[in-house]
């Protein structure tokens, strides 16, 4: 079963999603979702992510990311560039795996978006979300505001918002197409 048959099937699947059962039975992936493909910045030192093992998260890998709180959310982050053009309407969700491997409770605020993958880096919609210590999917949607050509926009995950160490799994963009 190809990556993209997986995905979509998923996403169909997450609560709050309705909207995507109306639409094409098989929407585009316009990203490389592979954890360990992400654009990892701003990690104290000049580290890299660990890659990692675990079957119990979809595709059975993901990268573990150590942030140390303080400053500004953005200042570390993962971005995955899209490798597809998108029209101006297009229904995009991305959708992505994350847990917290170390840190206290729930680690709140982790922003996933789609933004401008150069300065300004203005965000086309996003979302908040509190990450806990068992995997799960994270999903926001919105529409293209205009069109963008291939890498002209990116997936990104904000992720310097306490002292913690994430583990980010499959990293998704899904691409429905225009609104009906």
């Amino acid at each position: 079963m190809s990556i993209r048959i997986v995905l979509a099937a998923t996403m169909l699947a997450i609560p709050g999603a309705a909207w995507a059962q109306t639409a094409p039975a098989e929407p585009a992936v316009v990203n490389n979702p592979n954890p360990e493909t992400l654009q990892v910045y701003g990690l104290p030192g000049g580290a890299t992510p660990k890659p990692i093992k675990d079957e119990k998260v979809q595709f059975g890998k993901a990268i573990r990311v150590s942030a140390p709180g303080g400053g500004d959310p953005w200042t570390i982050g993962a971005n995955s560039p899209l490798t597809e053009p998108v029209k101006k309407g297009d229904k995009l969700m991305l959708a992505f795996y994350a847990r917290l491997e170390k840190g206290e409770g729930a680690t709140s605020g982790i922003t996933g978006q789609l933004q401008l993958s150069s300065a300004p880096y203005t965000p086309l919609f996003g979302k908040s979300f509190d990450v806990t210590p068992e995997w799960k999917l994270y999903s926001v949607a919105g529409h293209a505001d205009r069109d963008y050509a291939k890498g002209e926009i990116a997936a990104a995950l904000h992720l310097n918002v306490a002292k913690h160490t994430l583990d980010i799994g499959a990293v998704a963009v899904l691409n429905y197409g225009p609104k009906p």
